[in-house]
């Protein structure tokens, strides 16, 4: 390896790492650990600041977060084309992020709809899917408002989260 790029991967690491010490101190109940959690405590984050839930300090197999109204939730991010289940949750709401910051709901609603329309996949309820985030935007298109997660109302406390969620 090159000193330059030496360089580049010490810098990235520490920049890396520095993001996800200011991202505990700002959210001391998630980890943001760097071997496959901090994508998921990013959509988690996201989802509690953002929608009428609130994550479980402990992970729960099935679901991250109650609503208000006690519906329980499995919320999953993604950098990539397609999002992931094993069993079929109660509600699932799925975001894409995107490197520069933003990112998108791609579903939001009952996991049941999911099933119904994967229903006859091998390995559905018992092992970990990946289903296109093209596919779950469409079926997403189908959930009633009813069924959906509400957003909060007051976002006064994450006023400027309507920006890019990281510089």
């Amino acid at each position: 390896m090159t000193p330059s790029k030496h360089q580049a991967l010490t810098e990235g690491l520490a920049l890396i790492f520095d993001g996800i010490s200011r991202l505990h101190s700002a959210f001391p109940n998630r980890h943001f650990t760097i071997d496959g959690r901090l994508v998921g405590d990013i959509g988690e984050v996201i989802a509690e600041l953002e929608y009428d839930i609130k994550i479980h300090d402990v992970s729960q197999p099935d679901y991250d977060g109650t609503t208000s109204d006690g519906r329980r939730v499995q919320i999953k991010a993604t950098f990539k084309n397609s999002l992931t289940f094993k069993s079929t949750p109660d509600y699932f709401l799925g975001f894409k992020l995107h490197a520069n910051g933003t990112y998108e709901e791609i579903f939001n609603g009952p996991g049941k709809l999911i099933y119904d329309r994967y229903q006859k996949r091998k390995g559905l309820g018992t092992s970990l899917l990946s289903f296109p985030n093209t596919v779950l935007s469409e079926l997403a298109k189908t959930v009633p408002p009813s069924d959906r997660i509400e957003r909060r109302r007051d976002l006064s406390c994450v006023a400027d989260f309507a920006s890019p969620i990281w510089p």
